[in-house]
């Protein structure tokens, strides 16, 4: 086989791999709108805690959206292009003194409404077992992964001290992507067939110079079917 016959052979298959690709981290070819209203953080679905001050309430908030993002992270890294590990990371050292105070406020609510230390810390313990369950799912990963992918990019790079306004803007859609919810704009599953038909690269279809013989092999195609 000549050097342009391998060049021919490589760019069609080259060509092949970019038409099928799908966007980047792209599941649905149009997923489902995930999006809320800002919320305050003491609504129903939360983990709540009753008889909070706003400042706890705010701790809450930003609590529970960090630990949506760290289920993300463990759980989308089937999709390495969402970035949901790296966003993550980012947050904790870009916003670590929002989450550290958030902790201890959060800490310091369990100790005063369960009288003690000890009893405060095994209430703080099934809080945050509560809370990080609340996003785990299955049958809604998708819709999740790529939700939280986006709530992790926000607050990432959001400035420091305003990770909250993160959290009240975006945690709706974070709860709401726990529901399952598949394909919008179709209503049955699109098969993508990604066969591809080469053109024939034997001697019989190539003149000495390279150029492909129509009259003995027909016109030159590289197409799908």
């Amino acid at each position: 086989m000549t050097v342009l016959r391998k060049l021919a052979a490589i760019t069609a298959i080259a060509g092949a791999a970019l038409a099928v690709t799908p966007a980047s981290a792209q599941f649905f070819f149009k997923p489902h709108d995930f999006s809320g209203p800002p919320i305050r953080g003491d609504e129903p679905g939360l983990p709540t805690l009753p008889g909070a001050t706003d400042e706890e309430v705010r701790a809450n908030l930003v609590w529970n959206m960090r630990s949506a993002l760290n289920v993300a992270a463990l759980q989308c890294q089937f999709e390495p292009s969402l970035l949901t590990v790296e966003n993550y990371n980012i947050s904790l050292i870009n916003h670590k003194d929002e989450f550290k105070k958030s902790l201890d406020i959060i800490t310091k609510y369990f100790t005063r409404t369960n009288k003690g230390l000890k009893p405060g810390q095994a209430a703080m313990d099934r809080y945050g077992t509560k809370t990080y369950s609340a996003f785990t799912t299955v049958n809604a990963q998708l819709g999740f992964c790529q939700t939280a992918a986006a709530v992790a990019t926000d607050a990432a790079y959001a400035p420091r001290g305003e990770l909250y306004k993160v959290a009240a803007r975006d945690m709706s859609s974070l709860r709401n992507a726990l529901i399952p919810f598949g394909e919008e704009r179709f209503s049955r599953r699109v098969r993508v067939d990604t066969r591809l038909s080469l053109a024939r690269l034997d001697d019989a279809c190539w003149d000495k110079r390279g150029t492909w013989v129509s009259r003995k092999c027909g016109q030159f195609s590289t197409t799908f079917r």
